[in-house]
């Protein structure tokens, strides 16, 4: 059974900093394709990252580039997500996701993930 546990949500002033974190169970940091979703109110949900040794990456979406950073950490079943100069159109519920499978390039952003973390708001004010 696959499990996933995020932390690390709240409320900054653009410009800010959050990193999140999403603890995984057994080995699926090192073996799953991994990524980070968000979804604003009335808004589809957006990939924002995504990693996976088999696929590469990390992939980025356009709006995040330069500004997020995705990383993992093997030994510690974790994946991460640094969140630099954010902005209010950031705020967002943020998840985690895994996938036993995995995408050629970027399409790992779009990718349908089997498992999900619960979600953790990212409020940005201006």
């Amino acid at each position: 059974q696959v499990q996933l546990s995020v932390s690390g949500g709240g409320s900054v002033e653009a410009g800010g900093s959050l990193r999140l974190s999403c603890a995984a169970s057994g080995d699926v940091v090192r073996r799953f394709c991994l990524a980070w979703f968000r979804q604003a109110p009335g808004k589809e949900r957006e990939g924002v990252s995504c990693i996976s040794r088999r696929g590469g990456g990390p992939y980025y979406a356009n709006s995040v580039t330069g500004r997020f950073t995705v990383s993992r950490d093997d030994a510690k079943n974790t994946l991460y997500l640094q969140k630099n100069n954010l902005k209010p159109e950031d705020t967002a519920m943020y998840y985690c996701a895994a996938a036993g499978t995995w995408w050629f390039g970027d399409r790992c952003l779009t990718g349908a993930y089997n498992y999900w973390g619960q979600g953790t708001q990212v409020t940005v004010s201006s």
